[in-house]
């Protein structure tokens, strides 16, 4: 096997982020099936938390992973592009574990969303680097 590129790099990344998203649904699926709510949250917490969860993941990980394909696109180092998908995805871990255990606050929420927008930061400055370099 040769070198590892910013194609494979980003491949990891958007690999790993797609079983996130489908462990995150299916949490939501196992929720509907134990309180037999077939739409919606059916006033069920623990529905609702699995809901937002997999909600939230879906509203932030597709941006990033356009992000990390375009930084493979421009042949942004790989390290760029595993600091991007690892802040993301340790981000969106915690903050899907925090959110799936408490609707409220919680320390992993927090550091979950802190390294989201992390990843979010760190790719938009690559990505305008690469832009006008």
């Amino acid at each position: 096997m040769g070198a590892v590129t910013s194609g494979h790099a980003a491949a990891l990344w958007v690999g790993l982020h797609l079983i996130l998203l489908l462990v995150l649904s299916l949490l939501v699926v196992r929720q509907r099936q134990r309180h037999k709510v077939a739409l919606g949250d059916g006033g069920v917490p623990e529905l609702a938390q699995a809901i937002r969860a997999f909600g939230n993941a879906t509203e932030y990980v597709p941006a990033a992973m356009v992000g990390i394909a375009v930084l493979a696109l421009v042949e942004a180092p790989p390290l760029a592009i595993h600091l991007t998908g690892f802040f993301l995805f340790a981000g969106r871990l915690l903050h899907g574990f925090g959110l799936s255990r408490s609707g409220g606050t919680s320390f992993a929420r927090a550091i979950g969303i802190t390294l989201t927008w992390l990843a979010y930061v760190f790719a938009s400055v690559a990505l305008l680097f690469y832009a006008i370099a």
